[in-house]
């Protein structure tokens, strides 16, 4: 399946998670074996050589980051929400389009000087990536770039990460 017809496969559910917010739900994509494998490909070239690590935020990132790591021989960060880890190296509050979360970075997985890739699935308000960027170097990582399946222009999250890569499969 060609990259245009997989990212054809993501769904439009307005109102949710709230009235006035049209969430894209990636679930068909995941669900469609060539459709995820042809997202993955792409993603996967988006990752410059010299990358050390990937970091995956919370939870459809997971998916994401994990694949890409499979096909680039890439370790995974996991930057999670707030409780799920038993030690915590670094703590990020910021702002959603429709409201404020909080990440997390595991203690000891991130070594000084790694170069790393921020892989998610949706650019919006850029608060969820500019925070896992901030987690990673409050650890001593580079961020050489940031990896999204799309991106919500209209939402400018790219003004929230001036100055990095950011490499966007769809950008609507």
């Amino acid at each position: 399946m060609d990259l245009e017809r997989a990212l054809g496969l993501i769904a439009e559910v307005p109102d949710f998670p709230e009235p006035g917010v049209l969430f894209r739900d990636l679930s068909p994509l995941f669900a469609d074996a060539d459709g995820f494998a042809a997202v993955i490909d792409a993603l996967a070239a988006t990752v410059d050589p010299g990358t050390d690590v990937l970091a995956a935020v919370e939870a459809r990132g997971f998916l994401l980051a994990a694949a890409v790591g499979y096909a680039r021989a890439m370790g995974v960060v996991l930057v999670r929400k707030p409780g799920k880890l038993p030690s915590v190296a670094g703590r990020v509050d910021y702002a959603l389009e429709y409201g404020t979360a909080t990440l997390e970075l595991p203690s000891g997985v991130v070594r000084p000087g790694q170069r790393a890739v921020v892989v998610d699935d949706v650019l919006a308000t850029g608060g969820t990536v500019a925070a896992a960027c901030e987690l990673l170097e409050n650890a001593g990582a580079t961020v050489t770039g940031v990896s999204v399946v799309m991106e919500l222009a209209a939402l400018d999250g790219r003004s929230a990460l001036s100055g990095r890569k950011v490499s966007s499969l769809l950008v609507t």
